[in-house]
Parts: structure tokens; sequence; C-alpha cells
């Protein structure tokens, strides 16, 4: 016997979207402040961080692709909706910061190379400077919400942004140490380190996004919550729980939870408790797809322990 429940609006992504619109209009604002600084300084390191603002316009944009697909309702062929669509946009931010980060190390051992002098250096700090701040207010607003919502896209494009803040906060560090030693190679050596830097927060981002499309179960701590809930009603009742089957899909929790109930129980008193545990469950969590299965005592043994919590596959 197993029937859902929801519980917790997943939030319209019409919501999401705004958000992912904002980092659109962050990157082109960026984009072109940036690019302005690298023209007027000729500055490496200024013309890698306006590349990695290019980048994060096709990522926002992509973002703003992710989040109208995952929206589309549940239909025959998807029947737990299309959530995992922000996990094809963060596997594209990861490529992305990869790309971008390669591209800063070749641009940067090219002018290692062929160095050229660093012009109107007080200008460039300036606009980068401004570029940055800009960065960093919309990246901290975006992690903030994607973590609030559960939205991978919109924490991916964060933390994306978060890599063009660094970016841009070593092409200071190497702009400025220019002006105090005057000696060129600065320049490229920083942006060398700041790319290695941005590398190493792709591969985490796809390792990361990689990890949730092959159905990750929950965190420890929504596990900890499941088992809380059970816990209460299996002092209640003389019930108890095996393990339970978890998978986070975008922005909804699905849950399997198995209840052994005694064996002369009615039907209808099982599956009254079934509804209990459910929408206590679904409670707990922020946006849900809750099925408890109710089986007998004499098919398990009562003093059988839990095993661990796995995941289990959409549809199963």
């Amino acid at each position: 016997m197993s029937t859902p429940v929801t519980a917790g609006q997943i939030v319209d992504t019409r919501i999401l979207r705004r958000f992912m619109w904002l980092s659109v209009a962050a990157a082109l604002a960026t984009m072109a402040i940036k690019g302005g600084a690298a023209v007027l300084t000729g500055s490496v390191g200024l013309l890698s961080d306006a590349m990695e603002s290019m980048v994060n316009l096709a990522a926002a944009l992509i973002g703003v692709w992710a989040l109208r697909l995952a929206a589309k309702p549940a239909d025959e062929g998807h029947p737990f909706g299309h959530g995992k669509a922000e996990y094809f946009s963060s596997l594209a931010e990861g490529s992305m910061i990869l790309v971008a980060a390669t591209l800063i190390i070749y641009t940067a051992v090219q002018r290692l190379i062929h160095p050229q002098p660093v012009e109107q250096l007080g200008v460039g700090l300036l606009l980068s400077t401004g570029a940055s701040l800009v960065n960093l207010v919309v990246s901290l607003v975006l992690r903030r919400a994607g973590r609030r919502h559960r939205s991978i896209a919109l924490e991916a494009d964060g933390r994306h942004l978060m890599t063009d803040v660094w970016t841009s906060a070593g092409v200071l560090v190497g702009i400025g140490l220019v002006a105090l030693t005057h000696w060129q190679p600065l320049d490229p050596i920083v942006a060398i380190l700041v790319g290695g830097n941005i590398l190493i927060t792709g591969w985490g981002l796809l390792r990361r996004s990689g990890t949730l499309l092959l159905s990750s179960s929950l965190d420890a701590e929504d596990v900890a919550r499941i088992r809380a809930v059970e816990a209460v009603f299996a002092a209640r009742e003389p019930v108890h729980f095996l393990a339970n089957q978890t998978v986070q899909q975008g922005q909804l929790a699905l849950v399997h939870t198995f209840m052994c109930v005694p064996d002369e129980w009615t039907v209808g008193r099982a599956r009254a408790l079934a509804e209990e545990v459910k929408a206590a469950i679904a409670a707990e969590l922020h946006a849900s797809d809750v099925y408890v299965h109710v089986q007998s005592h004499s098919s398990h043994d009562v003093s059988e322990e839990p095993l661990p919590d796995k995941p289990v596959a959409p549809g199963a």
C-alpha cells in the first residue's frame, strides 16, 4: 500500500527565473565595464576578466532555459516532473568555468611570452573594482536564493559569479603590483594563478552536478529529520520502520519509507497511520513526494536493525 503526498509547494520557477535574469543583467554590465577597462589599460588580467564575464552571460542564459524546462509539469513520460533540468544547467556552468579558466591561463602565458606594457592603471583599477562589487552582490543574492529554494541552477550561477569576483580580486592585485614595482610579468603571472583557482572551482561544481544526476540521496540533515519522525511513531504505536529510500530531484525530495505493522491490524487502521506518517515527514521537508509502504511484522523480523538509507531511482 503506498500513496504519495506532496507538501511544501515547489517554488514558482518564475521567481527563480527573475533571479537568473538578474545574473544576465549583471553579466552584461560587468562585461561592458571590464571590456572597457581592458581596452584602456592593455592589461591581460582585465582582458581575461572580461572574457569570463562573457562566459557568465552564456551560463546565465542557459540557467534561464533550464529553469523554464524544470517548470514543466509532470507528464506521462516524466511522472516525477522535469526538475533535473537544473542539473544540466549546473553541468554547463561547471564546464564553462573550466573553459574560462583555460582561456585565462592561455592568454596569460601568451602575454608572458610577448610582454606588453600596462597603461592607465588608475582607471582600470576603478572600473574593475566597480564591476567586482556588482558581481559580489549578485552572487550573494543568487547563492542565498539557491539554498533557500533548493535550486542548484541558482546556486551554481552564484558560485560562478563568485569565481568572477576572485578573478577580479586577483587581477586587481596584479595590476596594483605592476603599478608599485613596474615589473610587467606580474600581471600575467597573477592571471595564471587566478585561472588555476577557477579550474578547481569548476571541477568541484561538475562533480557535484554529476552526483545529483545519478540520483543522490537526501543530505544527512534531511534523513535525520525523517528518522526522527519515524521514531516518534514507533514509540507511540507497535510499528517499526526499515531503511528509507530517498532521492533529491531538483527542488523535489522523493522519499520511500517502509513501515511494518502488526499482522492483526486492519487495512483501514494501517492506512490511517500511514497517512499520518506521510504528512509528518512531508512537513519536515521543503518540497516532497512521500510514499509510505505498509508491510506486516511477519514479513520482517521485528528486531531487525534498520538498513542504511539508500537512494532510489525516480519511478521506482
